[in-house]
């Protein structure tokens, strides 16, 4: 184990001098990086890289946005000016960050949280990634990226396909997998073999569940979002990468993640409200008729898996305590829609019993990893607002507005659509506990806000925009 840390120290190492030298590298680290981030470090857990070793390990893009971050700033300071132009968004994107910072530096026993000081930490983390990301974003200019986000999202999609079909359950369980979900990053599962709940989709029957594709992400919601952004940024030129787009849209449908392809549909019309152009309404029309025909064809094609007999004890018990039935896909009775229903509901009523929250760590994935009763999960709106109060939920909705508001006025009509498409994830989904979605869209939704300055940049050593000081 020891080899393997210097080994990837010295990795890490040459990675943080090339993106000192050229920050815009990080960005690229980030959309390949973490796209195949989980299935490397279950690779690594099963390979008895574990613990505190491997949680260093995982530790490699906020390192890596450190560095970005920290050369921006030092070049700032030695120009003794911003590197960008000041807007309201970006009063909006400060503000939300400095309620990040406030909030973790109150004692919990103030707000009646239960988080420690390490606990706190990863929540301000899980909050405030948006914002460097978003700072990185506004600080650079960016690369054009959308040729490669589809080609991640083609080889997300094709291996997990492959994956869904050639890949059975004992082969994640004899891989380790549930034990890293587990041991290493401290969740409680209860899906076959102890995996992840979602690695199926249950019809309520014990006898028929259905697989549905993790690919590298380990996880169909996670595939599915990053597919959506993929979708939204192919749509800026239609005719170029149809391929990579075809095999993004297979994948995403075998995910069997109904709402992302309903956000889908929604986020086209914003495209065509943006740009101006008719085509996408079609598109937004395809994707629904597409979407509810799979919902009935899906279990017909969809390879089958089953309850290990260690499962079937807690299914029954949690079936009967619930009183759920077998439900039909279309169903709301059907426990993945009714959850996502019950969730939001309650994390909402919380919010406005607690409005001042309780401070970092106290909701969602942070919370369950450490070992905390979550006081919300799922959507990203009532965790926010359980982490960092009422206050904290709404600065991030009007960043937010703000930031959707300026990529319109700016043109940018596939960003657009693809971060209205988050917004509205978010609403069901923890799209900043998705390290993808929290540094990519962020830092492309910021680069997108001001055109590329070659007078202002330079592209040999990918250092930060100037502007002139106003």
């Amino acid at each position: 184990m020891a080899a393997a840390l210097l080994l990837y120290g010295a990795g890490l190492l040459a990675a943080s001098v090339l993106v000192w030298r050229r920050p815009t590298l990080a960005v690229y680290a980030f959309v390949v990086g973490l796209a195949a981030h989980n299935a490397v470090m279950a690779g690594l857990y099963w390979l008895g890289v574990r613990g505190s070793a491997l949680t260093l390990v995982q530790a490699w893009k906020e390192v890596l946005l450190a560095v970005a971050l920290a050369r921006v700033v030092r070049d700032a300071v030695v120009a003794r000016r911003l590197p960008f132009e000041p807007h309201a968004v970006d009063g909006f994107a400060a503000a939300f960050g400095v309620l990040v910072v406030l909030y973790a530096l109150v004692p919990q026993s103030w707000l009646g949280g239960d988080a420690d000081a390490k606990t706190v930490l990863y929540g301000a983390r899980h909050d405030g990634t948006c914002v460097a990301a978003y700072a990185l974003g506004r600080s650079v200019v960016l690369p054009p990226l959308r040729t490669l986000v589809l080609w991640v999202a083609g080889a997300v999609a094709a291996l997990g396909i492959v994956e869904v079909y050639a890949v059975p359950i004992e082969w994640w369980r004899d891989a380790d997998v549930p034990q890293y979900f587990g041991r290493q990053l401290g969740f409680d599962f209860h899906g076959p073999a102890r995996l992840p709940e979602n690695f199926v989709f249950n019809t309520g029957d014990e006898d028929e569940l259905l697989r549905r594709m993790v690919s590298t992400f380990l996880s169909p919601l996670a595939s599915a979002y990053m597919l959506v952004v993929a979708l939204c940024l192919w749509a800026a030129r239609p005719r170029a990468r149809a391929p990579l787009a075809a095999a993004a849209f297979v994948g995403l449908l075998f995910t069997f993640t109904r709402a992302a392809l309903l956000v889908l549909a929604c986020a086209l019309l914003v495209f065509a409200a943006v740009r101006r152009v008719r085509w996408p309404l079609a598109g937004a029309a395809v994707v629904v008729v597409v979407a509810i025909a799979w919902t009935q064809l899906y279990p017909s094609v969809a390879p089958e898996t089953h309850w290990f007999p260690a499962d079937l004890a807690y299914q029954h018990e949690q079936a009967k305590r619930r009183g759920i039935p077998p439900g039909e896909t279309v169903s709301l009775d059907e426990p993945s829609i009714s959850s996502h229903l019950s969730a939001l509901r309650d994390g909402a009523e919380t919010v406005v019993e607690h409005p001042q929250g309780y401070g970092p760590g106290n909701a969602g994935e942070t919370a369950l990893r450490r070992g905390i009763a979550p006081k919300a999960g799922e959507s990203t709106y009532t965790e926010l607002g359980v982490d960092l109060g009422l206050l904290g939920a709404a600065a991030f909705v009007a960043w937010s507005i703000a930031l959707l508001a300026a990529l319109v006025r700016a043109r940018a009509a596939a960003v657009a659509a693809a971060f209205a498409a988050v917004l509205a994830i978010a609403v069901q989904t923890d799209v900043l506990g998705v390290p993808w979605l929290a540094y990519v869209v962020w830092v492309v939704a910021a680069g997108s806000l001001q055109p590329s300055d070659s007078s202002s940049v330079l592209r040999s050593s990918g250092s930060p925009r100037s502007t002139s000081a106003t």
